[in-house]
């Protein structure tokens, strides 16, 4: 299954497309490109990935997450190019027949993603610069 999308991630489609008659929680988790990073104004960013490895580390993530909780489904989709401001750059969505398991299994799945899948980050600032950057965020 490919979880990266080079073109815009329309929120309502994927919405759409996920449903289970036994889900009364959906959870929804939208990351959007922000207009700035440690104060410093941001113009766009730019995501590559490592295509084949990314896509295997996110079906992974996706399994342990509906071996851990009671889920009905599960979905993950992350932007690889360029993302203006204000734009989807990822997007976790979590179906369960309660909203906690929905919720916990959320965070996990883009606390994983952050941490382990091989999908980097360059931030375009205002003033001409550039950084890149992987998060590294510890899962619990």
């Amino acid at each position: 299954m490919n979880y990266l999308s080079e073109t815009n991630i329309n929120i309502i489609d994927y919405i759409d497309k996920i449903h289970h008659p036994k889900a009364g929680a959906v959870v929804v988790f939208c990351g959007e490109a922000r207009n700035h990073n440690h104060d410093k104004p941001v113009k766009y960013l730019e995501y590559e990935a490592h295509t084949s490895l990314a896509n295997k580390v996110i079906n992974e993530i996706i399994k342990e997450t509906k071996k851990k909780w009671k889920l009905h489904d599960a979905f993950c989709a992350h932007r690889t190019g360029k993302v203006n401001i204000s734009e989807t750059a990822v997007i976790v969505i979590t179906l369960s027949s309660h909203r906690k398991e929905a919720y916990e299994a959320n965070q996990f799945i883009i606390n994983k993603l952050k941490h382990e899948a091989p999908i980097w980050k360059k931030e375009y600032y205002t003033d001409g610069t550039t950084e890149w950057s992987k998060e590294l965020i510890k899962t619990e």
